[in-house]
């Protein structure tokens, strides 16, 4: 029965993830979750991109609201290079209102979110990349029709002070994938709130 268990979530985790979740070098799972306009997004939806750059936010942390201009700056950037942003809220609305979906559609308008900002409502998403804060990245690369983890971790190393910032990880971690090398530093330590769990 054991075994059943542990093949049935590696199964649904893209054949790779550990118990703690993704590391570099993974197969990630595609995912379909409700957008704040009412659709429902996943991956595929996006055909022409070479990857993506999933970001695991929410509404209430300090920590997130701090990075959400950067975030929004990123997603100009990059997805038309063929990186876009990817948001995802994996907090319980339960524990913390302030990440309620109707807070998602009202902080996404007031912010003007260029991205999907995704609600993990019943919070499967989350654990099976191994997010454990708000913000978490994982970056995505495409590589011969899978979903390979190459970058996971902080945005930059400042979240207090953008332009304080000296290392720009996400920014130069998309920048070697266009220039088809592996990131370096391919793992930091995401810096944030807890992620909610219900």
């Amino acid at each position: 029965m054991k075994n059943t268990v542990i093949f049935l979530f590696s199964l649904f985790a893209g054949y790779s993830a550990s118990a703690g979740g993704y590391e570099v070098g993974d197969k990630a799972t595609d995912f379909k979750l409700k957008n704040v306009d009412g659709s429902y997004v996943s991956l595929e939806d996006y055909p022409g991109a070479k990857g993506f750059i999933v970001i695991f936010t929410c509404n209430h942390c300090p920590y997130a609201v701090a990075w959400e201009d950067r975030i929004i700056a990123l997603d100009k950037e990059y997805k038309e290079k063929g990186y876009p942003v990817i948001a995802v809220n994996p907090n319980d609305p339960e524990l913390y209102p302030e990440d309620s979906f109707e807070k998602m559609k009202i902080r996404a308008k007031e912010k003007g979110f260029t991205f999907p900002y995704l609600f993990d409502e019943d919070q499967k998403v989350y654990p099976v990349y191994g997010a454990k804060r708000t913000p978490h990245v994982f970056l995505l690369n495409k590589e011969k029709g899978d979903l390979i983890v190459k970058y996971i971790g902080a945005i930059d190393d400042n979240y207090k002070d953008a332009s304080a910032v000296q290392e720009t990880y996400l920014a130069d971690a998309v920048d070697a994938l266009l220039d088809g090398e592996d990131p370096d530093p391919d793992f930091t330590k995401a810096i944030g709130c807890s992620i909610k769990a219900k």
